[in-house]
């Protein structure tokens, strides 16, 4: 067990003050500068800051023997960051969103870091596990060849390979937001710009308030923290099983196979079943996926991919609809939605004001999620279906 650990679980298990406190300060800076890469605000960054080490003492018995806590901790600064600036005015988010777009337009500086600071963590999220932790440890904590694989388990010369490969991959995603840079000068610009220093005086209040493990904290960081562990339990959920359409469709799979785990005892009533199915428009989410489940079953493309966000349909059709035409893709959409069959809609879970996941039940795979964004009145499917085969029914 790493020391990092070792003084977590010591936290954990004694509530050792000075435990946690030694972590906080061996890692405020990574993760203020994660926030406030992400946040352009220095309070806003000091707040998610805050919330990260919160949920950091909240989950100090539950982490994992093998887990990088740098790494960790920079996954967590993202999800608190991108909660945070949901919760923006959509003044701040327009301006933040034109900035982006505007540096990716410019010509490459002399000094690539403004260009490659606000794509960071957004470009780190796409990376594996092993990649991301890898990438921390040696550009974030500018940990030599020999510390990075200690810390992965692995050789010097291994982990040399592993920072070399995950840095190439993230040349490429650079190169696609259009920063065009070798993979050499990006890991210069990122190891020698990426820490900031967080203010004297964060630290010990950072403690204070992790410790008590937010009992005492400001209900904006409250706010935070809750929707950084949804962001959290939702991209873990994501990862047990996801169908759709997306993944479906780019593998050219025609059937859809799901192991069912659990029975579920109490499954909602009033399904809709398939033989109903029609055109419900999109005032509400649940009218939305019955529009987009009929116009599946109908193979009617241009009413499926008018059930989704415009962010959503150039996402599909540059990914997984690429290189296949209109009847390849009705046809196989056609086949997701015979998978489907009978379904019920359960809850709405709220992202923000114009955003939610619609939580629904079918009877054929289980209990699924699908994420929805309110576009000028209307609700528009925002990514793909997923199931979480954990809740189905044992066949």
């Amino acid at each position: 067990m790493n020391d990092d650990l070792a003084l977590l679980r010591e936290y954990a298990r004694n509530g050792s003050e000075e435990a946690f406190a030694a972590l906080v300060s061996r890692y405020i800076n990574l993760v203020y500068s994660a926030a406030l890469r992400q946040a352009r605000d220095a309070h806003l960054a000091e707040e998610i800051t805050q919330a990260v080490f919160i949920i950091l003492a909240r989950k100090a018995g539950s982490l994992g023997d093998n887990t990088i806590l740098s790494g960790w901790l920079c996954r967590t600064a993202r999800y608190a960051s991108a909660n945070a600036l949901k919760i923006q005015l959509r003044r701040q988010q327009r301006e933040q969103e034109a900035y982006m777009q505007n540096i990716s337009n410019e010509p490459e500086p002399d000094d690539n870091w403004d260009q490659i600071s606000s794509l960071l963590d957004a470009a780190m999220e796409k990376l594996g596990p092993k990649d991301h932790d890898a990438l921390v440890l040696r550009f974030l904590e500018n940990k030599n060849f020999a510390e990075v694989g200690a810390a992965l388990g692995a050789t010097e010369d291994a982990a040399k390979m592993r920072v070399g490969r995950a840095l190439d991959k993230l040349r490429r995603i650079f190169s696609q937001r259009g920063v065009d840079s070798t993979a050499s000068i990006i890991g210069e610009t990122i190891s020698s710009n990426s820490l900031q220093m967080a203010p004297a005086a964060l630290a010990k209040t950072v403690t204070a308030l992790a410790i008590a493990k937010g009992a005492t904290t400001s209900t904006s960081t409250l706010t935070l923290i809750k929707g950084a562990l949804k962001l959290m339990a939702w991209t873990k959920m994501k990862s047990v099983v996801v169908i759709g359409i997306a993944v479906i469709l780019a593998t050219g799979t025609t059937s859809l196979v799901i192991k069912h785990q659990h029975h579920v005892k109490d499954q909602p009533q009033g399904s809709i079943p398939e033989s109903s199915w029609g055109f419900m428009g999109y005032a509400t989410p649940e009218a939305s996926l019955q529009s987009l489940l009929w116009a599946m079953s109908k193979d009617d493309m241009q009413k499926i991919t008018g059930s989704f966000t415009p962010e959503y349909e150039t996402t599909f059709m540059q990914t997984a609809g690429k290189g296949k035409s209109d009847s390849e893709l009705a046809t196989m959409f056609g086949r997701i939605a015979g998978t489907i069959g009978d379904f019920q809609s359960v809850s709405n879970e709220v992202v923000a004001n114009d955003e939610l996941i619609l939580h629904f039940h079918c009877n054929s795979i289980g209990n699924g999620t699908v994420p929805m964004k309110n576009v000028d009145g209307e609700w528009k499917i925002n990514g793909n279906l997923v199931f979480d085969a954990r809740n189905d029914s044992a066949h």
